[in-house]
């Protein structure tokens, strides 16, 4: 899984600080942390596509994905081994 590195970019996206380090695979994401808004998350994905090297089209992205740090961790995870 790639949660360290998940945790990383949402602190880096979010400007959550030392506080990302806190996040766990188990962490809530939407409806959690404020700093997580419709721009965020297309901030976030951005930083994604960069950092892993992949593409996310507009129909992949779903609530499921950005429930937790983990499913945000599975799906790239999924992407990566495309």
């Amino acid at each position: 899984m790639h949660v360290a590195e998940v945790k990383n970019i949402l602190g880096e996206v979010l400007g959550l600080g030392p506080a990302a380090q806190s996040l766990s695979a188990e962490s809530a994401l939407l409806g959690s942390i404020p700093e997580l808004d419709s721009m965020a998350v297309v901030q976030l994905i951005t930083a994604l596509e960069e950092h892993f090297g992949i593409s996310i089209e507009d129909d992949e992205i779903g609530a499921r994905h950005f429930a937790t740090v983990g499913s945000l961790a599975d799906f790239i995870a999924q992407k990566t081994a495309r």
